[in-house]
């Protein structure tokens, strides 16, 4: 009774904490996730106040929100959009890769963590948070925008790519050697193929069988089919979270929609208690040994980034203004990252790359914000400068002509 007692107290104080920070967060417009990982801290080993018999369920909880996570990503998209992203945009992928990948894994290999830390750091530093980048869309308006179709096809990119990566990194973590972690990918990359010809073929009938006019009973379907998925994934040494993605774009249509619906608040009630999770497995002593790494890896990678969408956007032919906005919107890493760097700290491949994943999501998922709002109208004012001190050079009107009004309405 008594320890009964103790878990419904604290694991009522967990929600009713996070509930405050996600207040606070919206009231002054900004991602939870800071404040969530912060709560861990608090609540973990070396913080404030330790957790004591609640720390098992919140385990338990953290590995749905991750699934949950997945779910209502592949809920957002069909299966016939990814496909004709893969297509069309494939080229922005892979220079997004190339960009945000390497400096993760040349990070790691500097500090001396070996090559499978090098791998984990990579797709810690190269995954934007859907999440943080959605709402900052919605919060300034840009979701019209001419470049915003451009973003999302890099983000719906990094999400496939994600059926191949966290296999791979499974794999690896577990020690598994050659043979059994190409295994390990073809049955990955098997199942993914799988799922999308169903998908695009039989999405309908799926969609149909799963269907429910009564809410509590495609709920139960919905949830219950995720879950089972994910489970037959893990125990085929793929991931969980990539059965549940897969679950997520095999539904369409008014399924799609319906479940988005009733899934929203568990998968934001979990999703909290995963961010919480990792917190509580990071000691915050650790952390400031870790800080200048995390905040040099972030300054890179930030740039690597509005670069990433700069070239993305041009490519499309999207005007200059809009390639900025493109790029400064991509900075913000946040729940893909943090459950990349939670595979590694669960395995325990090296101790400060968790410490150094939960420092670098802290500085990027604040300042994302700030360079999607501030990149564009910055980089405008720079090169509107130069381009006046070459006008005072030649004296042509024509360069005159390039210089933006500053009253201007920005580009969509």
């Amino acid at each position: 009774m008594h320890s009964s007692a103790t878990f419904l107290i604290e694991f009522g104080a967990i929600i009713l904490g996070l509930g405050l920070l996600g207040r606070f967060a919206g009231r002054f417009q900004f991602s939870p996730i800071p404040l969530y990982l912060l709560a861990g801290l608090a609540f973990g080993e070396g913080g404030l106040l330790p957790l004591g018999t609640s720390e098992e369920f919140v385990a338990i909880g953290a590995e749905i929100g991750v699934i949950l996570l997945l779910l209502m990503l592949g809920l957002e998209y069909t299966a016939t959009d990814l496909v004709s992203n893969l297509k069309t945009q494939y080229p922005a992928g892979l220079v997004d890769a190339a960009l945000n990948a390497l400096p993760g894994a040349a990070m790691a290999l500097l500090l001396g963590w070996g090559p499978v830390a090098a791998v984990v750091l990579a797709g810690v530093t190269w995954i934007s948070s859907s999440g943080v980048i959605a709402k900052v869309l919605g919060d300034l308006g840009r979701l019209g925008n001419r470049e915003t179709p451009v973003i999302l096809s890099i983000l719906v990119l990094e999400d496939l790519s994600m059926a191949v990566y966290l296999p791979i990194i499974t794999a690896l973590l577990a020690g598994a050697g050659l043979a059994a972690g190409s295994a390990t990918l073809a049955i990955a990359l098997g199942v993914a193929g799988l799922v999308l010809v169903v998908a695009v073929r039989y999405g309908r009938h799926l969609s149909r069988f799963v269907s429910s006019d009564d809410p509590e009973k495609l709920l139960l379907v919905v949830l219950g089919l995720t879950l089972l998925v994910a489970g037959v994934a893990q125990q085929l040494q793929v991931s969980a979270a990539v059965g549940a993605f897969l679950v997520g774009i095999a539904l369409s249509g008014e399924v799609a929609e319906g479940a988005h619906g009733l899934l929203s608040p568990l998968r934001d009630l979990f999703a909290a208690v995963f961010f919480v999770f990792f917190g509580l497995h990071t000691d915050p002593a650790s952390i400031p040994p870790v800080l200048l790494p995390a905040l040099a890896l972030a300054l890179v990678t930030a740039g690597t980034k509005i670069a990433t969408g700069y070239w993305a956007a041009k490519r499309a032919g999207i005007s200059a203004k809009g390639r900025w906005r493109a790029g400064g919107t991509l900075v913000a890493r946040g729940e893909f990252s943090i459950v990349i760097a939670g595979l590694a700290v669960t395995s325990g491949i090296e101790p400060r790359l968790g410490p150094l994943a939960t420092a670098y999501v802290l500085i990027l998922v604040i300042i994302g914000p700030l360079t999607a709002r501030f990149t564009e109208p910055v980089a405008t004012r720079l090169t509107g400068r130069s381009r006046r001190s070459t006008t005072t050079v030649t004296g042509t009107p024509q360069d005159r002509d390039l210089v933006p009004s500053p009253d201007a309405p920005a580009e969509k």
